[in-house]
């Protein structure tokens, strides 16, 4: 079908206007979030940064959890019981 003749039903649109009523929420939730960390004496400089860091975190620990994933199995194992191996708890 042309994208004319392309006519969206009435439950994919109803399901479109829930994710934009969902999506404007969060905003609003965010919105109030950051104002709440601001009144807390936070700077937007802080909450980037932490941000930023937050972000480097995950891709480290994304890395080592590959790391762990592909020694597993050269070792026929589960991360899991790696853990002890390298002193991680199972909620690192």
């Amino acid at each position: 079908p042309s994208p004319r003749s392309f006519q969206p039903n009435e439950a994919s649109e109803e399901a479109l206007q829930c994710e934009i009523e969902e999506l404007k929420r969060k905003d609003l939730a965010l919105d109030q979030e950051i104002a709440q960390l601001l009144s807390e004496g936070y700077s937007l400089e802080e909450l980037d940064k932490h941000i930023s860091l937050l972000h480097e975190y995950n891709e480290i620990k994304d890395a080592g959890q590959m790391l762990l994933g592909k020694l597993a199995v050269i070792r026929g194992v589960t991360t899991k019981q790696l853990y002890p191996e390298y002193d991680l708890k199972l909620s690192d």
